[in-house]
């Protein structure tokens, strides 16, 4: 098992390497660069630039440079001095543009995460064992509307009714008065006034998924003798159920951890985006439109390193938790 991990270790150094190039070039593939899109931001607000200036532009920023000299600048520091460079369009250090909205962005995504496991593992362990009855269809049919609704559809709604009907100041995750203000119980209070829809529409569609397989995975080890040779033991039933299938079944939900930790990081773009969340989110998609380079490849960088590490952790967690994998 060690050996296995050193050499999981081992082999995501290079990993990241090879996915910090390819995703500094994918960003530079689009016509133009930063200077372009800033100018032609300049122009629809009725201000123009010699040619001139913006070839300085260009050759300040250092976008005249062939692109293997600018990623090996970029990649340098980050390794010798964790410095991942400077935003051009917000003209600030990447690492305090993200870690400034990482905080939130955690916080908001690791309450959904649990929520949404809170709610997917017993609700699907329970429409297993209890298959066809009334609560199996009511699950069932929650389970294809919350897939089959959009995020960004649910927010709005939850969004106009927390406006229209309860009188709750909707948007963002905090109310404008609170944005500088020092932490307090009041900003406290009013923040958990906020997160309530974001939670509920980022846990409604994860939820209704994890149900369905974990459903399924349950159906499938119910019936294997195992199951059986317990029962005949003189076990109980939830004894049975959750000592062992469900063991088993939540194999899925482990492997997950590979894109559920890179998840918590960036959040859901489109979500953050409707109800103006200050998460890393947006600030990622404005990168991506400005081809602000340095943020963006910060950003991929950081996910990259976020999704090597959860696959790490999942198989990690996998051969801990089922012994098939650990002895295989």
């Amino acid at each position: 098992m060690l050996r296995i991990i050193l050499t999981r270790c081992l082999w995501a150094i290079p990993t990241l390497i090879v996915v910090s190039f390819i995703s500094f070039v994918i960003i530079q593939l689009p016509p133009g660069d930063y200077v372009t899109a800033y100018v032609a931001e300049l122009r629809r607000g009725g201000e123009y630039l010699t040619d001139t200036q913006v070839e300085l532009m260009r050759q300040d920023f250092g976008l005249r440079d062939p692109i293997l000299w600018q990623y090996a600048r970029w990649i340098t520091k980050i390794l010798l001095h964790g410095d991942f460079g400077q935003s051009f369009h917000y003209n600030a250090p990447v690492s305090s543009l993200i870690w400034d909205r990482l905080g939130l962005t955690l916080l908001l995504s690791t309450i959904s995460l649990v929520f949404t496991w809170g709610i997917a593992i017993p609700i699907g362990v329970y429409s297993a064992t209890r298959q066809y009855s009334v609560v199996d269809y009511v699950v069932t049919i929650f389970g294809f509307v919350g897939k089959g609704i959009p995020e960004f559809l649910l927010a709005l709604i939850l969004m106009w009714v927390g406006f229209s009907w309860l009188n709750m100041d909707v948007g963002g995750l905090m109310s404008p008065e609170f944005d500088t203000a020092p932490w307090s119980i009041a900003k406290a209070l009013n923040v958990l006034e906020h997160v309530w829809i974001p939670i509920v529409v980022l846990a409604t569609s994860g939820a209704a998924g994890l149900i369905r397989v974990m459903r399924a995975n349950m159906l499938d080890e119910l019936g294997k003798p195992y199951v059986e040779t317990a029962y005949a033991q003189g076990f109980s039933e939830r004894q049975v159920v959750w000592n062992y299938p469900v063991r088993v079944a939540l194999n899925p939900f482990i492997s997950t951890v590979g894109w559920a930790l890179p998840a918590l990081f960036s959040g859901d773009v489109i979500t953050a985006v409707v109800l103006n969340l200050p998460t890393t989110g947006p600030l990622l998609l404005q990168a991506l439109k400005m081809q602000d380079m340095y943020l963006a490849g910060g950003f991929i960088l950081i996910l990259s390193t976020f999704t090597v590490v959860g696959t790490l952790l999942s198989d990690i967690l996998l051969a801990w938790s089922d012994p098939r994998v650990r002895l295989g």
